[in-house]
């Protein structure tokens, strides 16, 4: 596992490093001049000669490997550039509005799989049973319910009729429920038909059967064996959406006012705030990948076939 370990470990570098080719390479492929762009940001009235400063001081005069280079060895230490907007360096107020999409990311995360677990374990099980047909309709609810009009149904309903939570902002962990709720919904409804549809299929393996001939208690057949086999593809699911909440989930920190990363992100798109956006997608690039990552490491957990190439052994 060690070996495997540095292998992924070592893989993220040229990954990282092609992200980082793509982003400078879109940047220096759109139509907007950074010089340019900032001056604007700064109300600044752009002419030929302070246009010709800037570049020079962006370093956007030089040849492109050269900027390429330079990018790359900024990134390397934490160094985005200033955002045109703020004036202050980017990492410094990416940093400062991630630990709020963090926390929402991670609420999310625990409410779908304090709900999707044992709903899609007991649907699996129970086939056609109460449990099944509630599973049944989470799913559908879940994934045909756009995400900010169940955030408004759910102000309506528990902020302004009940008053039990707060409408918008962030500061105690009531700020967190409505927006963690709104997040989970979609994922509940495909990690509990993931679920369920996984608990089926292992139920007829054989290893249910020998287990089962050799006087194993049905408890420990089906906590131990079945659904730790059968959360492998809720588990992937997980690391993929993790990376894509950790980015941001720009539409609900619009609704309840989040001052996450996506609502900073899309301020940074209308500003034309470069280096904002650089950060941005080379940030979300990390995340996945790293996400992906942790994935890995804990399907090898989960199912011991795994090789250390990463291949299951049958």
């Amino acid at each position: 596992m060690g070996v495997y370990i540095i292998k992924r470990i070592l893989a993220i570098i040229p990954i990282f490093l092609l992200a980082t080719l793509l982003t400078f390479g879109l940047i220096h492929m759109s139509p907007v001049d950074p010089a340019e762009a900032y001056l604007t940001a700064a109300h600044i009235q752009p002419t030929d000669e302070i246009l010709a400063q800037k570049r020079q001081e962006f370093g956007l005069d030089q040849p492109l490997y050269i900027q390429y280079l330079n990018s790359v060895i900024k990134i390397s230490q934490a160094d985005f550039g200033t955002s045109y907007v703020s004036n202050k360096p980017v990492w410094d107020e990416v940093s400062s509005r991630m630990s709020a999409t963090i926390q929402l990311a991670l609420g999310s995360i625990l409410t779908a799989i304090a709900v999707s677990v044992p709903v899609g374990f007991l649907a699996g099980l129970k086939k056609g049973g109460g449990i099944d047909h509630l599973s049944r309709f989470l799913s559908f609810f879940g994934a045909s319910i756009p995400s900010f009009w169940f955030g408004y149904l759910l102000i309506i309903f528990f902020s302004v009729k009940l008053d039990l939570f707060p409408v918008e902002g962030i500061g105690t962990w009531k700020h967190l429920v409505l927006p963690s709720v709104t997040l989970a919904l979609p994922l509940i409804a495909l990690y509990t038909r993931l679920l369920r549809a996984s608990v089926i299929e292992n139920l007829d393996k054989p290893y249910v059967l020998f287990a089962r001939t050799r006087g194993l208690q049905e408890k420990l057949i089906l906590g131990k064996h079945v659904l730790r086999m059968a959360i492998s593809p809720m588990v992937t699911g997980l690391g993929m959406n993790l990376g894509k909440l950790m980015t941001g989930t720009i539409i609900v920190e619009a609704v309840f006012s989040w001052p996450g990363f996506g609502r900073y992100f899309i301020e940074a798109i209308f500003n034309r705030d470069v280096p904002v956006i650089q950060c941005y997608v080379l940030l979300a690039a990390a995340l996945f990948i790293i996400s992906n990552l942790v994935v890995d490491l804990i399907q090898m957990y989960i199912d011991p076939r795994i090789s250390s190439k990463g291949i299951t052994e049958r």
